[in-house]
């Protein structure tokens, strides 16, 4: 007993303390989760109790309770997303324990480096902000140990995209605890959704935690599954880009010879190569599974295309119909000749003019009707592609076989 109380008195008096690694709120600190609790300054007592309890022939346990209180800032073009997490870790050290009928406190709280306590590393972290510096653990006469974390990180995730703007993804949070083996340490997580806003383009519609199996170091993960809500990108995308085409299939209706629907079809034309040129900088791009909606685009443009190409030439191709009749003389009876004088052939009464003109009318309007059999074809085919189309995404590179894969037993 004595040297129990020995111990707390010196984690209670000692002065040697070791300054956490991590930094304050606003510093992108490394993606290391924990400082080391080594402290050579302490008295060797001290250094004992720093050290991971043991649990005789079975690793230690710790409990870990994740509560997910935000998850904001998902960025699709960086694939990366922020997310606000409260950790709380419970184990037993008995070399803590006390006798509560001599001493009838119901817990004390120590400070962090005070205690052995487990180091965490976030694998798919840029950077971590831990809210307190210096947090205390609860310790309890059992020797029952509590301590509360919380943070804020930005990771990385692998955005599953092809179905964009109704995509669905799993995010991963990785914690390890890369100062232990397996045989010392053991997780056993657990995680509680309490996000109350759903005021965001992403809400997270499910919330898992697992331990991967065959692993070097002691870890756990946290699976965020997240949903777009699409609200954004069908109005700045799906809409503007469905109007054009209607635009274009409303410009055929003009008559061929209307020297405004050149311009309206050219005009059409550029519009959209603006807005896909935007498009492009708004959808994101991945070395596989790219979302279905750049392809869709790049068909509209075709679209948009081929229907101004038509335009145009059939176009061209009456008004040198049209130049033709008019410079090649027409035969009148010379009765006929003298009632006009100087005023000559009217070129809209002539045969070649109205040839020409009957040929490139035709050819326009079956093509107009073509055409919008072809859109509204490709939106039915577009939509049911939508809905079957499944892609699996290449293997990472660490994870690719033979050139490596992440070190299990």
């Amino acid at each position: 007993m004595a040297p129990r109380l020995l111990l707390l008195l010196l984690a209670f008096l000692r002065l040697g303390t070791t300054g956490p690694l991590v930094q304050g709120r606003g510093f992108r600190s490394p993606t290391v989760a924990w400082p080391s609790f080594f402290n050579f300054n302490q008295p060797q007592g001290v250094q004992e109790t720093i050290q991971i309890p043991n649990n005789g022939s079975a690793p230690l346990l710790v409990d870990v309770q994740v509560f997910v209180s935000n998850v904001f800032n998902v960025d699709i073009l960086r694939y990366t997303v922020s997310s606000m997490l409260l950790l709380r870790l419970s184990w037993v050290d008995t070399r803590l324990a006390w006798n509560a009928s001599l001493y009838p406190q119901h817990a004390v709280t120590l400070p962090w480096d005070s205690l052995w306590t487990p180091g965490l590393t976030i694998q798919e972290a840029l950077w971590v902000d831990w809210q307190d510096q210096s947090p205390r653990a609860r310790v309890g006469p059992d020797g029952h140990v509590d301590l509360y974390l919380a943070l804020t990180t930005e990771t990385n995730c692998d955005f599953e995209l092809l179905h964009f703007p109704r995509d669905q993804s799993d995010c991963n949070l990785s914690f390890y605890a890369l100062s232990n083996t397996v045989l010392e340490l053991e997780f056993r997580a657990h995680a509680v959704n309490e996000i109350v806003s759903v005021k965001r383009e992403y809400v997270v519609w499910g919330l898992e935690t697992q331990i991967p199996p065959r692993q070097l170091v002691p870890c756990f993960q946290v699976t965020l599954r997240l949903q777009n809500t699409a609200l954004k990108a069908i109005i700045a995308l799906l809409v503007p880009g469905e109007a054009l085409l209607l635009a274009d299939m409303c410009g055929g209706l003009l008559p061929l010879r209307a020297t405004e629907r050149i311009a309206y079809k050219v005009t059409l034309l550029l519009g959209y190569l603006v807005f896909h040129s935007s498009l492009v900088q708004a959808l994101p791009s991945s070395s596989s599974c790219n979302p279905l909606l750049i392809y869709y685009f790049t068909v509209l443009l075709l679209l948009l295309f081929i229907s101004t190409m038509e335009t145009v030439l059939l176009a061209a191709l009456q008004a040198r119909g049209h130049l033709r009749a008019r410079s090649s003389p027409i035969p009148t009876p010379r009765g006929e000749q003298q009632d006009h004088g100087d005023l000559g052939p009217h070129p809209e009464e002539a045969p070649g003019v109205k040839e020409s003109r009957s040929w490139a009318e035709a050819a326009d309007h079956i093509f107009f009707l073509v055409y919008v059999v072809g859109v509204v074809c490709s939106q039915f085919f577009f939509i049911g592609f939508w809905m079957w189309a499944t892609c699996k995404s290449d293997p990472a590179p660490g994870e690719a076989i033979p050139h490596g894969g992440q070190p299990r037993l």
